[in-house]
């Protein structure tokens, strides 16, 4: 185990350092500075290595977590990748870019604050990257193909699993690049291409095979892919975003987020891009308080934007954990993210009305109004309207599931109630040899219930084509919290 005492030496919680805010607004490098070694051991050995760690449980991917702190304060460097690695394909990606449920269910955080997992974590993953990533082939082909249809999370665990259990996998992405909103969707300063792009290059020295531009249900008929391959993974992720229909929606100068982000991360890839939106000398408001929001706000202020103000119809969360929220629940508290720390002002309790126009059809202000809540319902509170100044509004509101026509259309599968593509209990669609992961399936996630998924369904894939398999299924679909 770690040291015994490590929570009663170190009590206190340290935190890996981030750049000036001066500084990191001058660049979109990422905000957090490399931690100090003997910080991190140190944070390390505050795990208890707990009889039952709850910290498994609030990690969709069962991370060995008191295993990799003990070989981390231990200084076996090697030994804490590889047991980061058993369970989790990517944890460079999860180290910058997941919450951490798993710090939420920290038995240490019943009565001090919770061991720094996230932190750890991220320290062994960068300690792999700057090792070099050693691919591992497969020792036989089975002479098996299948095709993965979507580039994030899900798609690239789900290939590189049944990559490594010998399949010849191609992944096809729609967008210029492999990633999906890994790519796109993730601004540089939470994390810098060059961290995917290493990732993938050991992928494609495993042999998975990359096509990128390739739109399934256009470039190629789903009913071709299907002829072509002997299994399919649909990993397309939740894409529609959730609108705001109310007056002046329709103003120029109202977007949906990824309308906003993408470009931006395009524009850092070095692409030329046409009619970008840009906040620079602008009123920007945000609408919605969760990552894609703090993404935007982040954005806009390395934009040069002339203010911010971030919009959440909510209360504003507590700052402690809340006596309804008990551990080892996930609890909705307060956060203050690092493009939070930028600048800007935070509204809660606060109903959008109305995008108001300019003379040219432009956005030029929002009415607003407090919310209150009538038979648990939030709605605008009357006589508490009024104006805020607003020159680009952007829609953080979240997105509603799978983009359905082709799938409709060409696919013939079914969709659930929640609006996304049903699957059985080995996700599986009704389509024999169609099985689905991620988002497209599970609705808007975390990353790690993204990777959890992927590996699952390789599991599942694995299964179908070989009648067993030896691949860890690590959730169901079902799945979805800690059970209390």
């Amino acid at each position: 185990m770690a040291d015994p005492k490590g929570f009663l030496k170190t009590p206190e919680r340290e935190l890996p350092p981030r750049r000036p805010v001066a500084l990191r607004l001058m660049d979109w490098r990422e905000v957090y500075e490399q931690s100090d070694p003997s910080v991190v051991r140190r944070q390390a050995g505050r795990c208890m290595d707990c009889g039952i760690p709850f910290c498994h449980q609030g990690c969709p991917l069962g991370n060995l977590i008191p295993e990799w702190n003990d070989l981390t304060w231990r200084g076996e460097g090697r030994e804490a990748i590889e047991r980061l690695h058993a369970t989790n394909n990517f944890p460079e990606f999860t180290g910058r870019l997941c919450p951490a449920p798993c710090e939420a269910s920290c038995v240490l955080g019943i009565n001090q604050p919770p061991v720094t997992i996230k932190q750890v974590e991220n320290s062994i993953a960068d300690l792999a990257l700057s090792q070099g990533l050693t691919p591992q082939p497969p020792d036989r082909l089975t002479g098996k193909t299948i095709a993965v249809v979507g580039s994030g999370p899900a798609g690239l665990a789900a290939a590189q699993q049944l990559t490594r259990a010998g399949h010849t996998v191609a992944v096809f992405e729609r967008d210029d690049r492999i990633g999906g909103l890994l790519r796109y969707g993730i601004p540089d300063f939470k994390m810098e291409k060059r961290i995917l792009d290493q990732r993938l290059a050991q992928m494609q020295a495993e042999g998975t095979r990359f096509r990128a531009g390739v739109e399934i249900g256009v470039d190629i008929t789903w009913d071709d892919l299907k002829a072509r391959y002997d299994a399919v993974v649909v990993a397309t992720g939740a894409t529609v975003p959730r609108d705001l229909p109310i007056p002046g929606r329709d103003l120029l100068g109202v977007h949906f987020a990824m309308d906003y982000l993408v470009p931006q991360n395009k524009a850092n890839a070095g692409d030329t891009v046409e009619n970008q939106i840009s906040a620079e000398g602008k009123h920007v408001v945000v609408l919605g308080g969760g990552d894609t929001g703090a993404d935007c706000i982040g954005t806009a202020h390395r934009q040069g934007a002339l203010s911010v103000t971030n919009l959440a119809i909510g209360k504003q969360p507590p700052s402690e954990r809340p006596s309804d929220q008990p551990w080892p629940m996930s609890p909705t508290l307060f956060e203050v993210q690092t493009a939070h720390e930028e600048g800007g002002e935070r509204m809660f309790l606060a109903s959008t009305v109305e995008f108001l126009s300019n003379d040219a059809g432009e956005v030029r202000a929002i009415r607003i109004a407090e919310t209150e809540y009538v038979d648990g319902r939030r709605v605008p509170k009357a006589g508490t309207e009024r104006e805020i100044p607003a020159d680009l509004v952007l829609l953080a509101l979240g997105f509603t599931g799978p983009e359905r026509a082709s799938i409709d259309e060409q696919l013939r599968v079914p969709f659930d109630d929640r609006g996304n593509i049903a699957r059985d209990q080995v996700y599986e669609t009704s389509e024999s040899g169609v099985f689905v992961a991620g988002d497209a399936g599970r609705g808007q996630s975390l990353i790690v219930w993204a990777i959890a998924e992927g590996r699952a369904a390789a599991a599942a894939v694995d299964r179908y084509l070989e009648g067993e398999t030896s691949l860890p299924a690590p959730v169901r679909p079902t799945d979805r919290a800690i059970a209390l």
